[in-house]
């Protein structure tokens, strides 16, 4: 009995969060919108604001409280207990871009290059858009030595995000070595 409450519970939190998943869609696309047209760095970190708040919140408390766990976790250098929380979110929120990206996170610190790269293609599978994601795979290239490859991430995340200064000096940064120097 106690397991069939369960799944009625979870079936109704998985309708619950597909609705608000929606709606932040259609907000993100908005916000998009204006990170893609801001005039400087202020506004454009204002509107990249409001984008890290919806990507945050995954539509149950129960995903959003492993993650704040798993940071917890990761802030104390417990990099075991953080994996392990990460692993339960993307099997309970698997749709959810930012556990996908919270973990690639932290394969990267872990210097685990193969298993970010995987889990950043899982979070832009789910979100394209996740400048974060992208800007992480260019690091990942750059630890790698593939500096074209590097570069390319990097204009793609100014695609989304064009006032995002790291992105911005990453490109100036690489453009020589990549295009080469004008004559």
């Amino acid at each position: 009995m106690n397991r069939l409450l369960l799944l009625i519970v979870a079936a109704l939190g998985l309708m619950a969060t597909a609705a608000w998943a929606e709606t932040d869609n259609e907000r993100l696309d908005g916000l998009f919108e204006k990170l893609k047209a801001a005039p400087d760095h202020a506004a454009a970190d204002a509107v990249a604001g409001q984008i890290k708040r919806i990507w945050m919140h995954s539509g149950s408390d129960t995903a959003d409280l492993l993650l704040e766990r798993a940071d917890t976790a990761l802030e104390h250098q417990d990099m075991p207990l953080s994996i392990e929380l990460l692993d339960r979110l993307v099997v309970l929120a698997p749709d959810w871009a930012e556990a996908w990206n919270r973990r690639a996170t932290l394969f990267y610190l872990m210097d685990d290059y193969r298993r970010a790269m995987a889990d950043i293609a899982e979070t832009l599978k789910r979100e394209p858009r996740h400048y974060g994601a992208i800007a992480g795979m260019g690091l990942i290239f750059l630890q790698r030595g593939n500096k074209k490859l590097a570069y390319e991430a990097f204009e793609r995340v100014l695609a989304i995000y064009p006032q995002l200064e790291t992105a911005q000096k990453a490109v100036e940064e690489l453009r020589p070595e990549v295009e080469g120097s004008p004559l």
